[in-house]
């Protein structure tokens, strides 16, 4: 009889070790996906998980708040009342989002200027009703974007712009707000998910069967399906390239990245950017100003900060160029070569 017992309690016990890993299972394989449009992109989140629905919900609350925060294009919004009145306290995501604008500011040498926004409005790309302007009104323009004027007290929050100066976080705004989404992620417990803000790609761990996501890194000319497919795990990849948005005017293409020096479309040599970091933030402002800086001066600033970002470059010449910490991630498409930077 003691026999009998002990081979049905075994039994029972693998009857449940077998429920509970199918519910597991079912709890891994559970998931949800939510399309918004904000920021002026559409965006589309999947979290993979039990809570996957709550928290793809609650996702797209920070993005609606976020985006009510921080948008240009509302007059309502926190930095537009800063545009207008010259100005104003900031609340705590403003106050980060400008303190890591102004280092990023020093670190690339004004390649990266929160202060470049009526440039951009005088070409259009905030309305898409596009302009080429003259030349002595980008002139006039340009004196007034330089980051160095703006005014912060760190003792009341308040934030103070020059007669003439507007901001707009537009170069670092779905970084932050992706690294927002992935904490949204780890509260409710989701391990794996894919948040896709427009191009800003942020990774919450790896895919459900713990293999690595394949991220497609776009080709700007459309004659390869990508440049190559890189394999990357709890990070975020966020590529810039003049590709993206621009207009042509007498057969002259201008497009939206603009060198605060000039005020014009960076030249630099340089077709895309693609930077790979744990900090969202920081891959979205670099992303913009390593266009801006070029091939010699990106690879230079790589190697005096290669320990928080890697990256992939396009140049004109139809060259790629990966850094050595991504390089056996990363996969060509086609018969492209691959320098690898080190």
């Amino acid at each position: 009889m003691g026999k009998y017992l002990k081979t049905v309690a075994v039994a029972v016990a693998v009857l449940l070790v077998c429920v509970l890993m199918a519910y597991y299972m079912k709890d891994v394989n559970k998931s949800a996906t939510k399309g918004i449009f904000a920021m002026d992109t559409y965006m589309e989140i999947t979290a993979y998980g039990r809570d996957s629905e709550e928290a793809v919900e609650a996702a797209a609350r920070e993005i609606q708040r976020l985006d009510e925060l921080l948008s240009t294009g509302l007059e309502k919004s926190e930095v537009s009342g800063l545009n207008q009145n010259k100005t104003g306290t900031l609340s705590a995501d403003t106050e980060y989002l400008f303190l890591r604008s102004m280092e990023l500011w020093r670190e690339t040498e004004g390649a990266f200027d929160i202060t470049i926004y009526p440039v951009m409005r005088a070409w259009g790309f905030d309305t898409q009703v596009f302009r080429v302007p003259a030349e002595a009104e980008l002139q006039t323009l340009s004196t007034r974007v330089d980051a160095s004027g703006l005014v912060y007290n760190e003792e009341d929050g308040t934030l103070t712009l020059p007669e003439g100066v507007e901001i707009d976080f537009g170069g670092i705004a779905k970084g932050y707000t992706s690294s927002r989404i992935a904490r949204i992620m780890r509260e409710y417990n989701i391990r794996s998910a894919k948040l896709n803000l427009g191009g800003n790609v942020q990774l919450v761990g790896a895919r459900p069967d713990k293999s690595a996501w394949r991220i497609g890194i776009k080709s700007p000319d459309g004659t390869l399906p990508y440049l190559g497919v890189l394999s990357v795990k709890d990070k975020a990849v966020v590529t810039s390239g003049g590709y993206e948005r621009y207009f042509e005017e007498e057969g002259v293409i201008y497009h939206h990245i603009l060198d605060p020096k000039t005020g014009r479309p960076a030249q630099s040599g340089l077709v895309s950017v693609t930077i790979v970091s744990a900090d969202g933030t920081l891959a979205d402002g670099l992303s913009t100003a390593l266009f801006v800086m070029g091939k010699d001066k990106a690879i230079a600033f790589w190697r005096e900060n290669r320990g928080q970002f890697d990256m992939i470059l396009l140049d004109t010449e139809n060259r790629l160029y990966v850094t050595e910490g991504i390089a056996a991630d990363f996969t060509a498409e086609g018969s492209m070569t691959v320098e690898i930077i080190r």
